[in-house]
């Protein structure tokens, strides 16, 4: 199925969207390509109000702005998120959760790309609008839907035992 189909129904179904994909095996490289394709996006969201702040305070330049976005959407960031991965699925654990690391990973890079139409949402009203009641109703769309989704996909990842999600990808 087309990733923007998949991306669409996650507002509706986030569970049965992980559920598919955990029944496609253990793939370490879609959930990797699914994270920096978020972190991407993401990165690309931030430039409208990059050029708005560098606009409106020129002192410090618009390139400098971009490096120091990119550092951390493209090298930082995804670092980071692997590390709340595995910090979600051991408070999973916590509370009886019985997946594994990998369904841990994927609910949280899947929720990072689902919610990156919002997140390109954002960063427009961020860069045309600014600060206002705008920008903070389309952030807390945006914190609903990625939670809403991550916690929903975590949810169903735990469910089910590691064994029998990893057993069909190898």
């Amino acid at each position: 199925m087309a990733i923007t189909t998949e991306i669409l129904r996650s507002y509706r179904a986030p569970r049965a969207v992980l559920r598919r994909q955990l029944a496609g095996g253990a793939r370490e490289d879609r959930a990797l390509i699914y994270l920096f394709a978020a972190c991407l996006i993401i990165f690309i969201s931030t430039l409208p109000r990059l050029a708005r702040e560098a606009h409106l305070a020129p002192e410090i330049p618009l390139d400098a702005r971009v490096g120091g976005a990119m550092l951390g959407w493209i090298f930082i960031v995804p670092l980071a998120m692997y590390g709340l991965a595995a910090l979600s699925h051991l408070i999973a654990k916590l509370f009886g959760g019985q997946g594994g690391w990998y369904g841990a990973r994927l609910a949280l890079f899947w929720a990072l790309l689902a919610a990156s139409p919002v997140w390109l949402f954002h960063g427009m009203v961020a860069g045309f609008i600014g600060q206002g009641a705008a920008l903070t109703a389309v952030s807390a769309v945006l914190a609903v839907a990625f939670f809403y989704i991550w916690l929903s996909g975590l949810r169903e990842a735990e469910s089910v035992a590691e064994n029998e999600s990893t057993s069909k990808g190898s």
